[in-house]
């Protein structure tokens, strides 16, 4: 949990389709040229509009998530996107690439030029040319307008199903079941998009002079993650395409194309980039020991009531009862003063506070009051404490259903009143695990290698993270990650 002051939750605003008259909807949409097809295709998002969407919600992520603070390590990566991009269908885009502070595998494109990856997908990647088929691959989806497509079917498709109820209301009890359809229609056209940026990607990575190879190197490691992790979804119920189908895609691509000599993949030169890159969750940020949430870097601890749910999420840290049916949800209110934080969240639509007071929560200077909400599903009842630690303030929300507070009031308080100022020192001086180069002096077996280098993750992963299946033998003079 990063607990950024200001950072709110990105969500992308589709046109509010009240049901007004169809023809003032249709006058809106325009037809556009896709610069990747050269078809011409409707749309209801401008060059301009799609640009603001990107640069607004890039400023949220960055803001709610973090960057990896190793400017060489941006500007790398930066660089690389940035060549790429020039060369594309839409050169003028406003281009950027950036590395969040994510664990996660991922990378993922905006509307209109912004592209992260995460320090996540960069541990598990072992040269440039893997680095820029990725960086390919999410071009492509900006360059096709993929995003953009998608919420011009969304917005028609709505105005189809508003129709059709207007026309017929006895279709209403129905709307649940075809907006799921609607759904795995979209979730279709996402497949089709995946497997197009996989084209463009290519052709964007072998102009650049690299080797395409090392596409099916980088789906083949995604292919293992996906095969390990729990509840994988069928590739029909997926917007991306099988891992397996990917690779074979890509070498019928390459059986196809009359490629260069010396196509470049620079291994070594990728792998130092990543020396001391942080690898998995990151304890500064805020961990667990079973109900005792820890944040060394905000120095501050908090119990969690026992038994129940925990999550530590990128802007806050949450908690649930058994029955999900209470919550506490600990966030950063920033730097203004216990009260005038209380203020402005009495202030919110909806919300009836209470008689608040002044108190304090193990020493440190609070404010708190009760408060309802009313919502769709009924009226909601809890307590918010404003706590001032180091300059900062914390909001501390509780709240369950009316009928369920009196059950749960006791048991929330006193969660609320185990927030303290963290003194323990081991807990503030933990640190995270940091991937760590290493040459090999002799050819070794993986669990040869784990015993002679030893890692803090298993000999599974670490074959994973070095691309490498668990029974190879690592050559002598090899540049090799492992994880301390």
């Amino acid at each position: 949990m990063t607990l950024a002051p200001g950072a709110r939750v990105v969500e992308f605003p589709i046109v509010n389709l009240r049901p007004l008259r169809l023809a003032a909807l249709f006058a809106f949409a325009a037809c556009s040229t896709n610069p990747v097809t050269g078809r011409r295709e409707l749309s209801l998002i401008s060059e301009s509009q799609e640009i603001s969407m990107g640069l607004a919600a890039a400023q949220d992520i960055s803001a709610s998530i973090g960057l990896v603070p190793d400017s060489g390590l941006q500007q790398y990566v930066r660089g690389l996107g940035l060549n790429l991009a020039r060369t594309s269908e839409r050169p003028q885009l406003p281009w950027s690439f950036t590395v969040i502070d994510d664990p996660m595998v991922n990378a993922f494109a905006l509307p209109g030029g912004p592209i992260f990856v995460t320090r996540g997908i960069l541990a598990h990647m072992n040269s440039e040319a893997e680095l820029v088929s990725v960086l390919g691959h999410e071009i492509g989806h900006i360059t096709a307008r993929h995003s953009v497509s998608q919420m011009s079917r969304a917005q028609l498709a709505q105005i189809g199903l508003v129709a059709a109820v207007i026309v017929k209301p006895e279709l209403m009890e129905f709307g649940n079941l075809a907006s799921q359809g609607l759904g795995l229609l979209f979730m279709k056209f996402g497949r089709d998009d995946e497997t197009q940026s996989d084209e463009l990607g290519f052709k964007y990575m072998t102009a650049a002079g690299y080797d395409p190879a090392q596409m099916t190197a980088m789906f083949r490691t995604l292919g293992r993650l996906s095969a390990g992790a729990q509840g994988r979804v069928p590739e029909w119920m997926s917007t991306h395409p099988d891992p397996g189908n990917r690779v074979q895609a890509t070498e019928r691509r390459i059986a196809a194309t009359t490629l260069p000599a010396n196509l470049k993949v620079e291994r070594e030169s990728f792998l130092r980039r990543t020396d001391g890159l942080v690898f998995g969750d990151n304890p500064r940020q805020g961990y667990f020991r079973e109900q005792l949430f820890l944040h060394p870097d905000l120095r501050f601890q908090f119990n969690f009531p026992s038994g129940w749910k925990t999550a530590n999420q990128m802007t806050q840290v949450v908690g649930a009862s058994q029955q999900e049916d209470a919550i506490v949800v600990l966030t950063h209110a920033g730097e203004k003063t216990p009260s005038a934080a209380l203020t402005e969240f009495d202030a919110i639509e909806g919300v009836q506070a209470g008689r608040s007071s002044s108190v304090s929560v193990n020493g440190l200077p609070a404010v708190s009051a009760s408060f309802t909400a009313s919502t769709q599903n009924g009226t909601l009842r809890g307590w918010v404490t404003f706590v001032s630690l180091d300059g900062g303030t914390f909001r501390l929300l509780t709240y369950t259903s009316s009928d369920r507070f009196g059950a749960y009031d006791s048991i929330m308080r006193t969660s609320v009143n185990s927030f303290r100022r963290l003194t323990d020192q081991a807990a503030l001086s933990v640190q995270p695990a940091r991937v760590a180069l290493v040459r090999t002096t002799r050819a070794m077996t993986i669990p040869e290698f784990d015993r002679a280098y030893p890692s803090s993750i298993s000999a599974v992963q670490l074959a994973l993270i070095n691309g490498l299946e668990p029974g190879a033998t690592i050559p002598s003079g090899t540049l090799m990650k492992r994880v301390r």
